[in-house]
């Protein structure tokens, strides 16, 4: 049977590229820095866990794929190298992966991940509030759309290069939904709870209206995977 390990990411400051200064301004004016550091800080050692699960874990010949990852070969290789010298967790994790064996995928089609990231742009280059309301209304026109077609190209592309009694790992969004598009030979291999780290993103603009569940969530975030 085919497995498919899942990780259900939440991409650190190094991820964002050059959006990273205004989301991180953004999370501070509306979080306060103590709120805003402390979640930096829990997003930092969540990775550390998926990391120390990965250590125990033989990956040789398992297939990567990777959030956004557009190209494969030399090509994704230097996608990954240069991202993990920037500081992502995430792609020094999978640099880690590939050095022990592991076989990097092309996971994205370029043209659905970039009209997004356009967008995500546009609202945080926007000169005035009402320019960012603007952007901001033009992407949640689409977003849902973008995030379902990326989706399903991702569980084609698995389907496609996943072969019979393979395994691979998919870091990937904790807001997409992969496994409902994959076909049922493969067996899903959870390492967290994607709704509960959906649902700690979700709830951090309102930790102070849910402070126990918020906390609830983020212990669990840095437990370790057993």
């Amino acid at each position: 049977m085919r497995t498919l390990i899942h990780v259900p990411i939440i991409h650190t400051s190094a991820d964002l590229g050059s959006m990273a200064k205004d989301i991180a301004k953004k999370g501070i004016a509306n979080l306060g820095q103590e709120i805003w550091t402390t979640h930096r800080e829990t997003v930092e050692r969540f990775w550390d866990v998926i990391s120390n699960y990965f250590d125990s874990t033989n990956v040789a010949g398992m297939k990567i794929y990777q959030d956004g990852m557009v190209g494969e070969d030399e090509v994704g290789k230097q996608i990954v190298e240069d991202a993990a010298k920037a500081g992502s967790k995430n792609y020094q994790l999978v640099s880690r992966l590939l050095e022990r064996g592991a076989v990097l995928v092309r996971t994205e089609d370029f043209k659905l991940v970039k009209q997004e990231y356009d967008r995500l742009l546009a609202i945080t280059r926007a000169k005035s509030t009402t320019r960012k309301i603007v952007a901001f209304t033009k992407y949640k026109l689409v977003k849902t759309m973008l995030l379902n077609k990326r989706d399903a190209f991702i569980a084609k592309r698995i389907d496609e290069t996943l072969g019979p009694d393979e395994s691979g790992i998919l870091f990937i969004g904790a807001f997409h939904k992969i496994k409902n598009k994959l076909p049922k030979g493969i067996s899903v291999r959870e390492t967290k709870d994607a709704n509960k780290v959906s649902l700690y993103q979700k709830l951090l603009p309102f930790q102070d209206k849910y402070p126990k569940r918020f906390d609830e969530l983020g212990k669990y975030l840095v437990s370790e995977i057993t």
